[in-house]
């Protein structure tokens, strides 16, 4: 019988496809915060469609699996698993509108051991439908509480990016609406943690929480409006390290070295979002 390490690394998904156009490509920007700043012109890139620019995190919304740790049922203990990480790699600027598919798969399981739970990498090509042209891939990492001792060998997961040993060049001051969690949903991610109350408290927390993903937007806005709307960012990648509250207020520190920004995001005493990185080609 094979271990559970060996049945996750061939667990089949099924192929996930999406049609999108430029009203979910603004309310995307919309749930990342765009739209506080207006008039401003860069804003109304983000939510006009008369020169509407799509933010390059948004390819994380795009023929998303949910939360397949659960629905599908690859043997998980979904109860008691985390969103660690996401990174996304784009090949070109991403379209306003389109449709595309994705068929995930696991590509890693870091294991941690007995009582330490893994991690599990999942990644996913997303190709437009039409062309078959590779727009990007997504990769995200779950930290699987409950999940260690899965049989497989035991390797240490790759190093996060590491931070400049120097102050921030530049940190930005976005605010988180208080309606923003309820917005950010409507672009795939229903998990009613973000949006009820009940639920929430269940869960350990004095109220519903901003999605991780969410956060990563709002640090993606930033981090274009410093380097230009027009400019190309092909990676992003970043650790999350702690909730977000509607209604708190990020502050993003930025480093910039040549094509590549490092960045990290607290709210009030927490760092939220840690060894962020985004490469500009």
């Amino acid at each position: 019988m094979s271990s559970r390490y060996e049945q996750l690394l061939s667990f089949e998904f099924p192929e996930f496809t999406q049609d999108y156009s430029a009203r979910d490509t603004i309310l995307y920007a919309l749930g990342c915060g765009a739209g506080d700043g207006l008039p401003d012109h860069e804003d109304l890139q983000l939510v006009y469609e008369r020169e509407l620019t799509a933010l390059p995190s948004m390819s994380v919304t795009l023929a998303y699996p949910g939360f397949w740790y659960r629905d599908l049922d690859p043997g998980l203990d979904f109860v008691r698993t985390v969103h660690a990480s996401e990174r996304f790699e784009l090949d070109r600027p991403l379209p306003v509108e389109g449709a595309v598919a994705a068929r995930p798969r696991i590509v890693a399981v870091y294991d941690k051991g007995p009582g330490r739970g893994a991690l599990v990498v999942s990644r996913r090509d997303i190709v437009d439908r039409q062309s078959g042209e590779r727009l990007g891939m997504v990769q995200q990492t779950a930290f699987c509480r409950g999940d260690g001792g899965l049989g497989g060998e035991m390797l240490a997961a790759p190093p996060p990016h590491v931070m400049p040993g120097r102050p921030a060049d530049e940190t930005v001051s976005a605010g988180v609406s208080k309606r923003a969690a309820a917005i950010y949903r409507l672009s795939g991610d229903h998990n009613p943690l973000h949006i009820d109350p009940d639920f929430a408290a269940e869960a350990g927390f004095q109220a519903p929480i901003l999605h991780g993903l969410a956060t990563y937007g709002h640090a993606c806005r930033a981090i274009m409006r410093s380097r230009g709307l027009q400019a190309f960012m092909r990676m992003m990648d970043c650790r999350f390290t702690a909730p977000v509250y509607p209604g708190e207020t990020l502050a993003i520190a930025l480093w910039h070295d040549g094509p590549v920004t490092s960045f990290r995001a607290t709210a009030g005493e927490r760092v939220v979002l840690d060894n962020g990185v985004a490469e500009f080609a």
